[in-house]
């Protein structure tokens, strides 16, 4: 099983970022995906989700209207979008799948300069 983030890296408040994340050896169609991010000496938080067919989604109230996820089943990747970004996004930002087992992508760097 992989998750694979790709996308991330340094842009400045206000900008844009699209992250990405490629699923292999298991059945995509089959899981919710999320976006989880952890900051410096933070925990890691829970940033959107979408369930397993992409009719339903679920942000967290700090990127409510700036962010947004989506997923493309048939080439088992799932997006974030990420608009009008602020500092205090700045984050590693990991991708989840959830079936029946869990899984982890390594993770990809968002910094965000002021």
């Amino acid at each position: 099983v992989q998750l694979v983030e790709s996308g991330g890296g340094l842009v400045q408040a206000g900008g844009s970022l699209r992250l990405s994340c490629a699923a292999s050896g298991f059945t995509f169609s089959t899981a919710d995906m999320s976006w989880y991010r952890q900051a410096p000496g933070k925990e890691r938080e829970l940033v959107a989700t979408i369930t397993r067919g992409g009719r339903n989604t679920n942000y967290a109230d700090s990127v409510k209207g700036r962010f947004a996820i989506s997923r493309d089943n048939a080439k088992n990747t799932v997006y974030l979008q990420m608009n009008s970004l602020k500092v205090e996004d700045t984050a590693v930002y990991f991708c989840h799948a959830r079936n029946w087992n869990v899984y982890w992508g390594q993770g990809t760097q968002v910094t965000v300069s002021s």
